[in-house]
């Protein structure tokens, strides 16, 4: 029988949700990997609207829940109703919606607040000792819930350009967490914590070595589950 996982949406789309190419890649690797899959969101208005044509934002409100409903084809539950025991692991995909709809991050920074049905989410699996797998800038939600923590957002240093959010990894480290540096196509596995983290979009690269990327940490995630 598949690993029992849950995946986390932040709404649909890059700039105010999830990224849909990284929960796309996660659910891919998973549905190959032969798991269970159940898909969750919290049911909240997200705290922007962006228009991702003139990539500026749009004077309507929207639901979080909602809106990742289309990702999930509609089959989606409301974060509140997630239970850690029911899953062998937790993966967050990225996206501007983590950094503003599960956390306050895209204003406040490591200052942040975390909503509290994801920090409960993150607490409930990290105490029963499951794996919990965060892409792109889902790793900061780790770093603010779980201080001493590794991970990983990619460089720390803006190497060719390719990794223009490697200020990320210094907002890291002053939490009091441990940032290690890794390439698009790699990801970290913080043993003691159960915490697998890979860049994703945090870095400007072709977007197979994204999936690619995505894939490895969603098979440390499986392996530890």
């Amino acid at each position: 029988m598949g690993k029992r996982v849950a995946v986390v949406l932040a709404g649909c789309g890059v700039f105010d949700g999830s990224e849909i190419h990284e929960a796309s890649a996660a659910l891919v690797h998973l549905s190959r990997a032969g798991a269970e899959v159940k898909i969750f969101a919290p049911n909240i208005e997200q705290r922007d609207v962006v228009d991702h044509l003139k990539r500026s934002p749009a004077e309507e409100k929207r639901n979080v829940l909602v809106e990742s409903a289309r990702l999930a084809r509609g089959n989606i539950q409301d974060l509140a109703e997630l239970k850690a025991a029911e899953f062998d692991a937790v993966i967050f995909p990225g996206g501007f919606g983590v950094a503003k709809n599960l956390c306050s991050w895209a204003v406040d920074g490591k200052n942040c607040t975390v909503n509290e049905h994801v920090s409960s989410t993150l607490q409930a699996f990290h105490s029963a000792k499951k794996p919990i797998g965060l892409c792109c800038i889902s790793p900061v939600l780790a770093a603010k819930v779980f201080p001493g923590c590794e991970v990983t957002v990619g460089q720390d240093k803006n190497v060719d350009g390719r990794f223009p959010d490697a200020e990320t990894a210094s907002a890291i480290t002053e939490l009091g967490c441990k940032h290690i540096c890794k390439n698009v196509n790699e990801s970290h596995v913080d043993k003691g914590n159960k915490i697998v983290t890979t860049c994703a979009f945090m870095c400007k690269a072709p977007l197979h070595e994204i999936f690619d990327g995505i894939g490895t940490m969603v098979q440390e995630v499986l392996k530890l589950a």
